[in-house]
């Protein structure tokens, strides 16, 4: 029987090829910026400036912002997890701005009592950072 009539083999293309087309649909959103339901990016680039997160962070587009007490968020907007560990979704981003310490313990990040409103924005615009 030759190879390619072979059930084994078909099955183990069948796999190759669906694997293959998830990797290069996942690789077509790379560049689109996550959607924050409520949230603008052009808001949040101000409050972010407006609340000084470039003092701990480096933060591109951000005047002055060169921190270095926290991680440069450059590709905040890409990375599969917030501080290290919390999977970057709208929600879960949205709910650490709000609250760093109560999603992770001992982060030297303070709670600076932003809205839901000011988090969306704020949110939006991290997920432009790519």
């Amino acid at each position: 029987m030759p190879i390619a009539a072979r059930p084994s083999a078909v099955r183990a293309s069948a796999c190759l090829a669906l694997a293959s087309l998830a990797l290069l649909s996942a690789c077509a959103d790379e560049g689109k910026p996550v959607r924050v339901e409520g949230g603008d990016a052009a808001v949040g680039k101000r409050l972010v400036a407006q609340y000084q997160c470039g003092a701990c962070h480096a933060i591109p587009g951000i005047p002055g912002a060169t921190g270095d007490a926290g991680p440069a968020l450059a590709t905040i907007g890409r990375l599969s997890y917030i501080a290290g560990g919390i999977p970057n979704d709208p929600a879960q981003m949205v709910a650490f701005l709000r609250d760093p310490p109560a999603h992770k313990p001992g982060t030297s990040m303070p709670a600076l009592g932003l809205t839901e409103q000011e988090a969306r924005h704020m949110a939006a615009y991290l997920y432009t950072l790519r």
